[in-house]
């Protein structure tokens, strides 16, 4: 029974994933927490890999259309990878498990719900269907200048920031990650912000992920479920981004990990 509930998790994670962009991480790793009773750094260590199998999909099929600035995903990996990688050794150190890793973990990834529901909550405030047209045409004469951050250190110091809430909390990498594009790379068009967004992620949550496969942290039969469902639900969902209400399902999902996030903190 518990296999099939799995399964249709994340079917349903899949189908949101599609339907909004907002980051599976950010959905999967309270739904497994709250409704599935899974400790948090198996939770956390699964979902990781989880969403490293369902974003290279993704990175695939944008690299194809030539939606990714490789340029722009290699200044954010260097900030990101280094970061994780100290993520890791420090949960080495603390032991996965134990009560004050599990503390950090939930807590940390109690703000980092609340940031992600604040991010989803710009993006549905200050970019509307409308303005992202209107931005796609004004920076479409501009693409040369496009990957050249506002500052070269902005880069590999948010991707540093973003690759240590990651590696403790599996959030991050969606949401948060598409805000800090938009914020670092203003003449980026909206097509290969989101190209980047989702490339990015594909190496971090690829390490963080197999770190937290050789600390014991990842639960392989219940990857294997998530995955079955997400895959299809994420294929339904881009199909039907263009007969929904997004800016309704963005502005309840924020609300939903505004009350994850605090629920988290509070424990």
């Amino acid at each position: 029974m518990h296999e099939l509930a799995f399964v249709f998790a994340g079917f349903a994670v899949g189908l949101i994933v599609g339907l909004t962009g907002v980051g599976g991480g950010s959905l999967m790793t309270p739904v497994l927490i709250f409704f599935f009773g899974i400790k948090p750094h198996l939770a956390i260590g699964t979902d990781l890999l989880f969403a490293a199998f369902t974003k290279l999909g993704g990175t695939v099929s944008m690299a194809r259309q030539r939606l990714v600035p490789w340029r722009v995903v290699a200044q954010l990996c260097a900030g990101s990878i280094p970061a994780a990688l100290l993520a890791l050794w420090a949960l080495r150190v603390l032991g996965p498990a134990s009560a004050q890793a599990q503390h950090i973990m939930t807590t940390t990834l109690g703000f980092a719900l609340l940031l992600t529901a604040a991010a989803t909550l710009y993006k549905v405030v200050a970019f509307s269907r409308e303005r992202q047209a209107a931005d796609q045409a004004r920076r479409a004469g501009s693409d040369t200048q496009a990957t050249r951050p506002r500052h070269w250190s902005l880069p590999v110091l948010l991707g540093a920031v973003i690759g240590t809430l990651v590696t403790f909390t599996s959030v991050g990498a969606g949401a948060i990650g598409v805000t800090v594009l938009l914020l670092v790379y203003p003449l980026l068009p909206l097509p290969r912000i989101i190209g980047a967004d989702i490339a990015y992620a594909v190496p971090l949550t690829l390490v963080a992920g197999l770190g937290h496969a050789t600390l014991g942290s990842v639960d392989w039969p219940l990857l294997a479920q998530l995955l079955a469902g997400s895959l299809p639900g994420i294929w339904l969902g881009s199909r039907l981004v263009t007969r929904t209400p997004e800016r309704v399902i963005r502005s309840a999902l924020s609300l939903l990990l505004a009350w994850a996030g605090f629920k988290l903190i509070l424990i």
